[in-house]
């Protein structure tokens, strides 16, 4: 069994700010912003290059088990009551595993920390996003409008929490 399934027998992952420089981070971030790019229209892809997540504006996560990345995912804060989803991914070897559900979580939790009425995330519609899509309802993300400078596209879906 990989250590990235560990966790489900009891050992707890460790989660991290930061790492942005980390080999193994660069090398997810890679892995998501090419598969955005690939699975997007122009025109809706609004996915971050690793630099952008360096915006003070963000906080960058991952999430660890026995030094091995599992997935990372990014608050960006909108305003002072609002908070932005950004750059979800789980590890290719942790895909099924719960990862995304984790992550979401601590995002979650660090909105309601800093006091944020309102989570929202932009993502897409095709089959590569179904399990996101899923996801992200199952933690009671609603549809709404545009947020953020956002355009509406047929292929953007645009979600929200009210907390």
């Amino acid at each position: 069994m990989s250590r990235a399934a560990d966790y489900r027998r009891g050992m707890a992952p460790t989660f991290h700010r930061g790492e942005l420089d980390r080999e193994d981070v660069q090398a997810l971030l890679a892995l998501h912003f090419a598969a955005m790019r690939d699975h997007s229209p122009p025109d809706a892809c609004h996915v971050l290059p690793a630099a952008a997540l360096r915006d003070p504006s963000i906080t960058f996560f991952s999430v660890r088990h026995a030094g091995e990345l599992l997935g990372v995912g990014a608050l960006k804060e909108l305003e002072a009551l609002h908070g932005e989803i950004k750059s979800m991914r789980t590890a290719p070897a942790a895909l099924g595993q719960g990862v995304g559900r984790l992550l979401l979580s601590r995002i979650i939790e660090e909105a309601r920390r800093r006091g944020y009425r309102r989570l929202s995330l932009e993502t897409g519609s095709g089959p590569e996003f179904a399990g996101a899509l899923r996801l992200y309802e199952s933690a009671g993300f609603r549809p709404c409008a545009p947020f953020g400078g956002y355009a509406k596209t047929p292929f953007t879906r645009f979600l929200s929490l009210d907390l």
